[in-house]
């Protein structure tokens, strides 16, 4: 007897198959794994090729079932159809069917949830969600994914491409990103309508036709030497940072999340990890001696940051900085123009090379040049340069007022390291060149300007540090007319020094 072509396997039969290929005939084939896990398979030849296609495990599809579905796929090659790819073509329209309920607004927001933990500048990941609920959801965040198109893009670009030109540049580079996300995930098909090359940049003017470059606003560098003898006299953790960020020409998000890790005492240097910096590259930036004085004064307020927040392990806020210069009253200057002040005074005042002063500033090059410097003695240059332009920062010659604060604090110190037995004499001649500079009597104190009042104030204080003393005996070989020595380092964190800060800002006001 003739052995069947097709319907060869028999349905009581086929669970008892060992493991292997068996045959039904027409090119349906069950497969028996070593596991014994049974499946469905169609072979044919397409185009000269082999071909093998799935149709299901035998616990869902059963004999009749597979051969039901082999006889499609057979029809399907006799109309020239490759089956296994009508069957991907008939799940891409299910898929874009269930689509038409995924909005726009949906795609973003599931991108942002998706990408934010890779965000490692919180203002860059708070900026996505707002320019969306801004600009883009208005105009097309109700609409399926699937529609939108040039035209929808456009209706979202249009009304602030040429008023807002950084800021729409950047929404559409979202909207570009947001549309191929939606594309992998199988919610849209075809070309993305936000794509700029080859598309839109032939629909929108260019940026640089229509683009006013708004800079910074910068403290001009001759003025530079008076603020920072200003930002000095001011206390707190955010003014040392403040001084920091002009001292290394460094960025804020880089300054207030300076950890101790990345500083190296011996070599002073200060290595932000390529992780942190805007153009993903490692940055060595050399320490000056002042800056190392700030370094040494944060030592010991916190275990990670050297600048930290109100918060054990955390740095200060962004706007920390930006609040300092609002207490002293420069609202017309930004924390990041002091990057533009140190680059003009760079050019106008020295004739360091300009990949030097790029280099300080952390640009990247992007020439040959770059890396020449990179391979030389780039880092000792730059140091020389920071030398230069701290000296020029302390430049400002020291006010009356500024003298008699730093008289305060310098016998403040000198109480410390004397263990709180201050000579009186030594209280005395403070109190005496405290009085020459305020060239006032103390009995008239009401009508003394501001400035000298703060002075008299700190009279006051050594006058009352020297009634503590007098009453006090000398230490055994101790010379009590011998007057105090001025220390050349205060630390800010000694109390009496703070208190002493506190009194002298609130005479200040």
């Amino acid at each position: 007897m003739a052995r069947r072509s097709t319907n060869r396997l028999i349905a009581t039969q086929i669970n008892k198959l060992p493991a292997g290929m068996h045959a039904d005939g027409g090119n349906l084939w069950l497969q028996v794994s070593p596991a014994g896990t049974r499946s469905w398979s169609l072979r044919f030849t397409m185009h000269g090729k082999q071909r093998e296609m799935g149709l299901g495990p035998l616990t869902t599809i059963t004999l009749a079932e597979a051969r039901a579905k082999a006889l499609e796929a057979r029809k399907q090659l006799l109309d020239g159809i490759d089956p296994i790819e009508a069957r991907k073509a008939l799940r891409t329209r299910a898929a874009l069917a269930a689509a038409t309920a995924m909005t726009f607004r949906a795609c973003a927001e599931a991108y942002i949830e998706a990408h934010k933990a890779g965000w490692k500048n919180p203002v860059h990941a708070a900026q996505w969600p707002a320019t969306m609920q801004a600009y883009v959801y208005p105009a097309i965040g109700d609409t399926p994914v699937q529609a939108v198109d040039v035209d929808q893009v456009l209706k979202v670009l249009l009304p602030i491409w040429t008023t807002k030109t950084e800021t729409a540049s950047r929404v559409r580079g979202r909207v570009e990103r947001i549309l191929d996300w939606a594309k992998v995930r199988g919610f849209r098909t075809g070309e993305n309508p936000a794509r700029l090359r080859g598309n839109l940049d032939h629909l929108l003017p260019r940026k640089s036709k229509v683009q006013t470059v708004e800079h910074h606003p910068a403290l001009p560098y001759a003025e530079a030497p008076a603020f920072v003898a200003d930002l000095r006299r001011r206390a707190g953790t955010g003014a040392r940072a403040l001084e920091f960020t002009i001292l290394t020409a460094g960025r804020t998000g880089e300054v207030i999340g300076a950890t101790w890790a990345e500083i190296d005492a011996d070599a002073k240097t200060w290595t932000i990890p390529a992780s942190r910096m805007k153009a993903n590259l490692e940055h060595v930036v050399p320490l000056t001696d002042r800056a190392m004085e700030i370094i040494g004064q944060m030592e010991g307020l916190d275990e990670l940051y050297v600048f930290p927040g109100s918060k054990p392990k955390t740095g200060l806020s962004n706007m920390s900085l930006a609040a300092v210069l609002k207490r002293m009253e420069r609202d017309g200057i930004t924390v990041h123009g002091f990057r533009s002040t140190f680059r003009d005074w760079a050019s106008e005042e020295t004739a360091y090379p300009h990949e030097v002063c790029e280099m300080a500033l952390a640009h990247t090059i992007g020439n040959k040049a770059e890396k020449a410097y990179r391979r030389g003695d780039l880092l000792a240059k730059r140091r020389a340069m920071m030398a230069d332009w701290a000296t020029y920062c302390a430049s400002a010659p020291a006010s009356d007022d500024a003298a008699a604060e730093d008289a305060v604090l310098a016998l403040a110190a000198d109480m410390r390291d004397r263990g709180g037995r201050t000579p009186n004499r030594a209280v005395r001649d403070a109190i005496d060149a405290l009085t020459a500079v305020a060239d006032v009597d103390v009995g008239h104190g009401e009508a003394i300007p501001a400035a000298k009042r703060r002075v008299l104030g700190s009279r006051v204080e050594l006058e009352s540090a020297g009634e503590r003393h007098q009453t006090r005996k000398p230490a055994a070989g101790r010379d009590e007319t011998t007057p105090p020595s001025v220390p050349t380092h205060l630390d800010a964190r000694d109390p009496t020094v703070r208190r002493l800060r506190r009194e002298l800002d609130a005479q200040r006001g």
